[in-house]
């Protein structure tokens, strides 16, 4: 079977990119006038064997027919708008996801925030300092983590949730959950979004328990569970099993309502969260708006060596900056205040270029 796949490249930015749009000399990224591209890489996949060819978009017409079809349908979908599904979120502007991890046994802040004065001072400072999304979560998913029941983490996220709308109605709240039941409990109390970062595969039926909510998702990636997911992962490909992955589990969510997460570090070495964020472009054509999360990740220590730190800011930093050049739309962090003043420099610098 032969499988061909589209990506976006050579972007500009700003002004430079809203003149080449006008002019007619490159595409808009994601219905956006901020990024523009003017090349595709096509990805050819036979038998497991995998070439690829960067072409101009105005060559597009000189392929073959089939070819061509396949390349035209992606580039509608590159270049499309991105419905804006979620409460006070607009897709033309990076967002920022905030976690509050209400665990004893978070990799990096694991019962940092676990009283509930703490929690809603954090919500709060993050808020203020940027963050259109809060992600809750009462189950550490770290490498290595152990499974907890539903009722110990409903319990950790209760209050917290509860009490979330009646102070912040204008931030979307997301419930980080793989249980049903914890999932349905938040919906409840006003919860605009999961994320599963088992990309609804913890439980068999929780898509179709989900149906009567119509509440939008992340698609989240993971090979393996928590326990596993880091004893020597291995890909035919690690961008287009990915790929792959979220096609087919598109198909399965009837509301279209779906951000894509190609989980940085869960079930991944560092040639593969490298290959993934350096070449995250290919995911626009799958039309769905994309979230990152590589904040603190252990890939910035295997970079940095004895520049490594606690928090690891610097490398969050750098990750997020160049995932929005490529129009990643979301970025889940903890340092909310250093990334957005991050986002803010890079994008007002971008936006005084000319070429």
């Amino acid at each position: 079977m032969t499988k061909y796949y589209t990506r976006a490249c050579n972007f500009y930015h700003g002004a430079y990119a809203k003149s080449l749009i006008k002019k007619k000399f490159a595409l808009p990224l994601c219905g956006g006038q901020n990024i523009a591209f003017d090349k595709i890489e096509i990805i050819k996949r036979k038998n497991n064997k995998i070439t690829s060819k960067t072409i101009s978009v105005k060559k597009i017409n000189t392929l073959n027919k089939l070819l061509k079809k396949k390349i035209k349908q992606d580039l509608k979908k590159i270049v499309l708008k991105r419905k804006n599904f979620l409460n006070n979120v607009n897709f033309l502007e990076p967002s920022i996801m905030g976690i509050l991890n209400l665990t004893p046994d978070s990799f990096s802040d694991g019962g940092t925030f676990n009283s509930q004065k703490k929690a809603q001072n954090h919500i709060l400072n993050m808020i203020k300092a940027g963050a259109n999304i809060i992600d809750i979560g009462g189950e550490s998913t770290r490498p290595g983590s152990k499974t907890i029941l539903p009722n110990v983490e409903w319990k950790r996220v209760a209050k917290t949730l509860k009490n979330f709308k009646k102070k912040y109605k204008n931030t979307c709240l997301s419930i980080d959950t793989r249980k049903s039941e914890v999932m349905i409990k938040a919906i409840k109390c006003r919860a605009d979004l999961i994320n599963d970062v088992s990309g609804f595969k913890y439980e068999n039926q929780t898509l179709s328990k989900l149906k009567r909510y119509n509440i939008p998702k992340v698609l989240h990636h993971m090979q393996g569970t928590p326990n596993t997911m880091q004893k020597k992962p291995k890909y035919q490909n690690v961008l287009l099993d990915i790929y792959d992955f979220f096609e087919k589990g598109i198909q399965k969510i009837d509301n279209k309502q779906i951000i894509l997460d190609p989980g940085i570090g869960f079930g991944k070495n560092l040639k593969h969260n490298l290959t993934l964020i350096s070449r995250i472009s290919l995911f626009h054509s799958l039309g769905l708006p994309i979230l990152i999360g590589t904040s603190r990740k252990r890939f910035i220590s295997q970079i940095s060596g004895k520049n490594d730190s606690k928090e690891r800011v610097g490398g969050t930093i750098a990750s997020v900056l160049f995932l929005l050049s490529q129009g990643v739309q979301v970025f889940r962090v903890h340092n909310v205040n250093e990334v957005k003043q991050g986002i803010l420099v890079f994008r007002k610098i971008l936006s005084n270029f000319k070429n």
